[in-house]
């Protein structure tokens, strides 16, 4: 689960930002700053890392915001906002065919697999399913607070934004995996 560390500076977004959004932004920049920084000593590469160079742009406009203007219309839709932006960048690196996954997993994968077709296909679904979920919270906060529900029905649509693509994330690749060895197989015998 390698993967949710990626989203640690949101988790801090939310859980800081939902009484003290300028806190809370600089906190998620620094959490991102920080992980980004250890996972390039680590030896990450920065192409790898686009969900991090994206969060860290977005909690730093976001703070400067937050910080200049602390009583702005947009603290009520800080988690539309920076699940919208998560959206975006998802969106944005399949448009480009570098899911923003792949970086991920190649932290895990060894490297004769990046290449291949099942690897590249499997971060292209699992980069769509996280992008459908961005979107889908994003609007749902948004409706959320317009409809001023609450903050448990926000922490339960942040929750289950979360949640679903994650509960994907572990499963679908080794079924992925097992389809595709399995119609290898069968186009072998046949």
């Amino acid at each position: 689960m390698n993967y949710l560390r990626g989203f640690i500076p949101w988790i801090v977004f939310a859980a800081v930002g939902s009484e003290h959004w300028e806190w809370g932004a600089v906190s998620a920049l620094a959490a991102g700053a920080w992980l980004f920084a250890a996972d390039r000593k680590r030896g990450a590469a920065a192409d790898s890392m686009i969900l991090e160079q994206s969060t860290i742009a977005f909690f730093a406009v976001l703070s400067v915001v937050a910080f200049a203007i602390p009583g702005s219309g947009l603290r009520e839709y800080g988690g539309a906002l920076a699940t919208g932006w998560l959206a975006l960048t998802a969106w944005a690196t399949l448009a480009v065919r570098r899911p923003f996954t792949t970086g991920i997993a190649k932290r895990q994968a060894p490297r004769e697999v990046w290449d291949n077709p099942v690897f590249l296909r499997i971060n292209v679904v699992l980069t769509a399913v996280w992008a459908a979920a961005f979107t889908v919270t994003a609007v749902a906060l948004a409706v959320v607070h317009a409809q001023s529900l609450g903050s448990a029905a926000a922490i339960a649509v942040q929750v289950a934004g979360f949640a679903v693509p994650a509960f994907v994330t572990a499963r679908y690749p080794e079924r992925a995996r097992r389809a595709a060895q399995a119609a290898k197989v069968s186009a072998i015998t046949h």
